[in-house]
């Protein structure tokens, strides 16, 4: 049987995208997500979008203007929108039981921040013995005090690629390769 594949689109929410938290490479991450996202459809594959709710802490809280998904996201009624509550997408979310349901055995990661939510989701993915693609430029994150978004991103992408896998495993391709792969699908 061929692998059911979804594509996670993670917290690419106004709040995350400031003045005062700029991303790296935000117009070529949201463009490249998308392209993923169009050709997902026409595949029939889910398109689930994941919005941090920080209902009760002051941040992030649902139905705010940081809450909301970025303008430029072209979000289609077929999407599935899901709640995060922790750096983890898995935890405590509907995000487990809805990829149960639909046969979904691959996932593709893309979103914002690199460094917390997309590398928190690909560990807990991992252990739950996904096949995990990350798009290698399809993530962001900001500048830290001790290094710099893009090194970040560059550091992650070799992590991914040397991770011990389970009975899943992690490949990391750039946008191209995907599109490729998947336009040959059709």
């Amino acid at each position: 049987m061929k692998n059911k594949k979804a594509l996670l689109i993670i917290d690419m929410q106004k709040g995350s995208f400031t003045s005062k938290t700029p991303r790296f490479d935000t117009s070529g991450v949201v463009k490249r997500i998308n392209g993923l996202a169009q050709l997902f459809r026409q595949l029939d594959f889910p398109v689930i979008y994941i919005q941090h709710d920080g209902t009760g802490t002051g941040e992030f809280e649902k139905n705010t203007k940081e809450w909301e998904l970025l303008d430029d996201l072209k979000v289609e009624e077929t999407d599935l929108v899901i709640d995060k509550y922790a750096n983890d997408v898995f935890y405590n979310s509907k995000l487990q039981p809805i990829l149960t349901e639909l046969n979904v055995t691959e996932l593709l990661i893309t979103g914002c921040a690199t460094d917390f939510c997309v590398e928190s989701t690909v560990q807990s993915a991992l252990t739950k013995d996904y096949i995990i693609k990350v798009v290698e430029d399809g993530h962001t994150t900001g500048e830290r005090p001790h290094l710099t978004a893009e090194k970040i991103i560059e550091h992650y992408n070799w992590v991914w690629r040397n991770m011990i896998p389970t009975k899943g495993r992690i490949i990391v391709e750039n946008y191209e390769q995907i599109k490729n792969s998947c336009e040959q699908q059709l």
